[in-house]
């Protein structure tokens, strides 16, 4: 789902966090996920020989380590046209199936808004 209304300022935001993480460390993907106190975190891709983690992945699991219990939105910034369904059953298992997932191209530009969706 493409959505045309303009975006929300916080939803700006995790999108503005996840494409610094993403330059900033020089990896594929950024992301950014907001808990349900407005707390934001901020990852990129982890590729280690032991250890392959998506940028957003990475961010629940970051979340999930600072006992965030819930999440009101996430956001990758990805040359993918989608939210893979990995990185949406990340997002789904913390925040349930409403939680928003923006999906935006390494400028910025907001491809995809949707929900992480049912299992």
């Amino acid at each position: 789902m493409t959505d045309a209304a303009p975006l929300d300022p916080e939803d700006r935001k995790i999108i503005t966090l996840a494409r610094s993480a993403r330059a900033r460390n020089g990896v594929p993907e950024g992301a950014a996920v907001r808990d349900e106190t407005g707390r934001t975190y901020v990852a990129g891709t982890v590729a280690l020989e032991s250890l392959h983690l998506s940028a957003l992945q990475t961010a629940v699991a970051m979340a999930v380590a600072s006992g965030a219990t819930s999440l009101e939105a996430a956001a990758v910034v990805t040359e993918a046209e989608s939210a893979s369904e990995a990185d949406r059953a990340a997002v789904r298992d913390l925040g349930g199936p409403a939680t928003p997932v923006l999906v935006a191209g390494l400028d910025g530009t907001v491809r995809t808004t949707g929900p992480a969706g049912e299992a």
